[in-house]
């Protein structure tokens, strides 16, 4: 079966390429695919306890099988926040909620405005944006890469969680991705709701679940190096080691 196999992140650079066509057996499950890759590049095996595998854009269990024409990736732990994206926007919108992925400027108050009905009685902002310093060392800037139909889909999943679980009424999460400059937004979630409480915690836990669940890396660039920032995933998927 032919399978195409794509690597994001620091993956990408262990590995030369960002994706592949590649021939597996019938029935092969997704952890052989990823030991054939580990044989010929021994730093991802080293990673095997921090990666995991998502197939046909879902995260999946190593144990799953591929199936001919899969899209297989490998994702490294996530760090959000230019493989496979074009210029411009890819966006969502759902139930009155909206998510997207922009190379531009994240204008909050237009998707405040955008979410806004009028039944409201509290609007909770969360803005991330990029500071000078990590670790003692000045940050010059960022480059932050997603998997882009995939991370969509787990904003779009995200927000309508929070919806259930707080009882909100509208939730907006718009990630940048690309270069960023000291100073600049690069994550925004917006919630609205008829009391602050909700409002407030729903904000928290959407910024929380996006760190550890949405396919976003950064590439950090300092004055004397860089470095692919590595975070961590939740506890709901799989590492394939």
């Amino acid at each position: 079966m032919r399978v195409r196999v794509l690597f994001f992140g620091i993956l990408k650079e262990m590995v030369g390429r960002a994706a592949e066509d590649a021939e597996f057996p019938d029935g092969t499950d997704l952890r052989t695919i990823f030991e054939a890759y580990a044989g010929r590049h021994p730093a991802l095996g080293q990673m095997a306890r921090s990666i995991v595998i998502a197939r046909n854009q879902q995260f999946a269990e190593p144990s799953a099988k591929a199936q001919e024409g899969d899209e297989i990736a490998l994702l490294p732990p996530v760090s959000g926040g230019s493989a496979g994206c074009l210029p411009g926007t890819a966006e969502l919108s759902e139930g009155g909620h909206y998510f997207a992925l922009t190379r531009t400027a994240i204008d909050t108050q237009a998707l405040i405005a955008r979410l806004m009905d009028g039944s409201e009685g509290a609007v909770v902002t969360f803005e991330g944006t990029v500071r000078n310093h990590t670790g003692g060392r000045s940050t010059l800037c960022l480059d932050y890469e997603g998997y882009e139909a995939m991370a969509l889909q787990t904003m779009a999943g995200i927000g309508r969680d929070l919806a259930g679980a707080y009882g909100i009424s509208q939730v907006a999460i718009v990630h940048r991705l690309g270069r960023m400059l000291v100073g600049e937004t690069s994550v925004a979630v917006i919630v609205t709701a008829e009391h602050r409480r909700p409002a407030f915690e729903a904000a928290l836990e959407g910024i929380n679940r996006l760190k550890k669940r949405v396919p976003i890396w950064k590439k950090e660039y300092f004055a004397d190096g860089e470095v692919w920032v590595e975070g961590e995933w939740d506890g709901n998927v799989s590492p394939v080691g």
